[in-house]
């Protein structure tokens, strides 16, 4: 199944109306009729999608930003990700330029780890999880409020994953991140 798929296991999709489009995320209201003929309204939230970085040194440290988010009315420690807000961009090209943007690094090599929808119950949000390896320091050129504010963390992966257990670490795609790049370099 594909990230564009919209319908499946014989739901159709009768109408979809935009409710709000802003400059991130547009909501919409879709009609859609079930397999025994039933019909569902469903709020649904489309997204340009995003990429995720885990960002690994040679010394198996991982670069991490604590970064204020206004959804949740507080800071979280994540891994460096953005969305694809280029059309047409690669997805590897816009991890390239989150990592440089966000943590002023550039990598040598990007390994996909993974792909995932966010929140698939009312998001199309999907994402890739690339691990970045051979690191070099490049000028950030943050982009917004919150990326100026944030604060750089560079952590040894060992106690980034120690801080999933201990609660530090809250955030979704940090916590699949830091785990898949633990068992790839583990095997």
């Amino acid at each position: 199944m594909s990230n564009s798929d919209k319908t499946g296991a014989n739901y159709e999709l009768e109408e979809e109306q935009t409710l709000f489009k802003g400059h991130l995320v547009t909501v919409s209201q879709a009609t859609l009729k079930a397999p025994d003929g039933e019909v569902l309204q469903r709020e649904i939230v489309r997204h340009p999608g995003a990429v995720v970085v885990v960002a690994l040194d040679d010394r198996d440290r991982v670069s991490l930003i604590r970064q204020y988010r206004a959804a949740v009315g507080g800071e979280l420690v994540e891994l460096v990700a953005g969305k694809r807000d280029q059309a047409g961009e690669d997805p590897v090209a816009t991890a390239a330029r989150e990592l440089a943007e966000e943590a002023g690094l550039v990598a040598e090599s990007y390994r996909l780890l993974a792909t995932f929808y966010n929140s698939p119950g009312f998001c199309d949000e999907f994402s890739y999880l690339y691990l970045a390896t051979g690191l070099s320091e490049v000028p950030r050129k943050p982009q917004g409020s919150e990326e100026r504010h944030c604060e750089l963390l560079s952590v040894p992966l060992e106690e980034a994953l120690q801080g999933i257990d201990s609660g530090w670490i809250k955030d979704a795609k940090t916590i699949l991140g830091l785990s898949l790049a633990a068992l790839s370099r583990a095997g």
